[in-house]
């Protein structure tokens, strides 16, 4: 954990502190759950979806082989139109 020091308004730290006393916590605590859901909340939902879409083709049968398939769709033609190949 790294330490760092913020400047609060008067009208922020008083919601804070306020806060504080109400849920029997700190402020830096409160500093960094809101930090965490404001920017690592998006991170956690990308990578959650990303490991859920990760071998959604695996079972696939009607494109025959995965290498095959991805082959063609790669298959670059810049070459050929440009009369070099």
């Amino acid at each position: 954990m790294k330490r760092t020091q913020l400047y609060l308004d008067d009208d922020l730290w008083d919601a804070l502190h306020a806060r504080a006393r109400i849920q029997k916590t700190t402020i830096s605590d409160l500093v960094r759950e809101a930090a965490r859901e404001k920017y690592m909340a998006d991170f956690d939902a990308r990578r959650r979806a990303m490991e859920a879409f990760v071998g959604i083709w695996k079972d696939r049968e009607d494109i025959g082989d995965p290498d095959e398939y991805v082959r063609k769709l790669r298959h670059d033609t810049r070459l050929k139109r440009l009369g070099l190949e």
